[in-house]
């Protein structure tokens, strides 16, 4: 594998994939891991779909799936779950340059 795509390793696919809507008609989903790779590949590259690698599959399934689960909340879901899987955090830091206050506060 090249080391510019991003693949989905096995323990976060697993934890993702039993989130996934299994409801799919007509012609047969593309396997999940690679499109969802691409998915990612192209969200953290801020590229365009079209320039989205051949490995992940065909171009247009990546856009397609990305907004069609988008539509039915899939995505919204899912990072709901898998954040509140862990517990609330130890610690809290707060990044004090983005804090607006005025100075008499």
């Amino acid at each position: 594998m090249n080391r510019n795509y991003f693949w989905l390793t096995e323990e976060p696919f697993l934890r993702l994939q039993a989130l996934l809507p299994t409801d799919a008609r007509g012609k047969p989903r593309a396997d999940n891991r690679p499109v969802i790779s691409g998915i990612v590949h192209v969200l953290r590259s801020g590229g365009r779909w079209v320039d989205a690698p051949h490995v992940y599959g065909p171009r247009m399934a990546l856009y397609n799936r990305l907004v069609r689960w988008a539509a039915k909340g899939v995505w919204a879901d899912n990072l709901h779950k898998l954040a509140s899987a862990g517990g609330p955090p130890a610690e809290v830091l707060i990044d004090s340059s983005a804090v607006k206050a005025h100075r008499c506060a």
